[in-house]
């Protein structure tokens, strides 16, 4: 029996580490995998079943203890939107043309240029108003404001 008992923890180990990555970012299990690591050293070390059932929990939890505040007050940190949030959706000026794909121009939004470019396949020339859709880096992903005739 003490022979399949490295397998189990091998199996512990492992699911463990899977249910981790499959929760993306959460931390839920990782400290059964540490639990199970433990109990698998101590069997190979000779220590009988019930011995290493109870170092798999007293460890996990040990684990579990120490790092838990720490993973908490890490995850716990929460994003501030920045001023620069604050543009999308509003309606800039476009003071050095934008074409289509990767080739920037600039665009003027409450004062503050940005450099812009669109994802709207053709040319928006200079003077002509931009909405902004995004922010990707220290750029504007912007789209052209259609004017409607009869305004």
């Amino acid at each position: 029996m003490e022979e399949i008992m490295v397998w189990i923890w091998l199996g512990v180990i492992v699911l463990a580490c899977l249910l981790e990555v499959a929760t993306a970012s959460q931390l839920v299990s990782i400290w059964a995998a540490v639990g199970g690591l433990a109990a698998m050293i101590s069997n190979f070390l000779g220590a009988g079943q019930a011995l290493q059932i109870v170092i798999f929990f007293v460890v996990t939890l040990i684990a579990l203890a120490l790092t838990r505040p720490l993973v908490k007050k890490l995850k716990n940190k929460k994003t501030e939107p920045t001023n620069a949030d604050m543009c999308i959706g509003q309606i800039g000026k476009v003071i050095s043309k934008i074409q289509g794909g990767e080739i920037m121009g600039q665009v003027r939004v409450s004062g503050t240029v940005w450099t812009a470019v669109s994802d709207f396949d053709g040319t928006i020339p200079e003077g002509a108003e931009v909405r902004i859709k995004r922010i990707e880096g220290v750029k504007l992903i912007v789209e052209p404001v259609l004017v409607s005739l009869g305004k």
